[in-house]
């Protein structure tokens, strides 16, 4: 139901209707006006909680993206040491291995 549709509930004296009593279908209708509201209020707290969310993934992301870039770094590191170790192990050995 619309806000209008419930105000106009309200506004309005109740009428007789046959077999139904007014009060009882009003009185439903404030009720579940209500937990709609109560709906909207939760929704929105979960919209903000999804933003923050959101937030913490994007900087868990950069931190993963900069780890990355760090292992890179360090592999290529200890590739070029292994490198100048087995050039400066084959000169040995080339001059004082025989």
């Amino acid at each position: 139901m619309e806000k209008e549709d419930i105000q106009r509930i309200f506004d309005n004296k109740p009428k007789k209707r046959r077999g139904r009593k007014p009060v009882e279908i009003e009185s439903k209708v404030a009720v579940q006006g209500n937990e709609i509201k109560h709906l909207h209020s939760d929704v929105e707290d979960m919209k903000k909680d999804i933003e923050e969310i959101k937030k913490s993934l994007s900087d868990i992301h950069k931190v993963l993206s900069e780890a990355k870039g760090g292992w890179k770094t360090l592999m290529w590191a200890a590739g070029a040491g292994s490198a100048v170790t087995a050039f400066i192990i084959m000169i040995q050995q080339i001059f004082w291995g025989k």
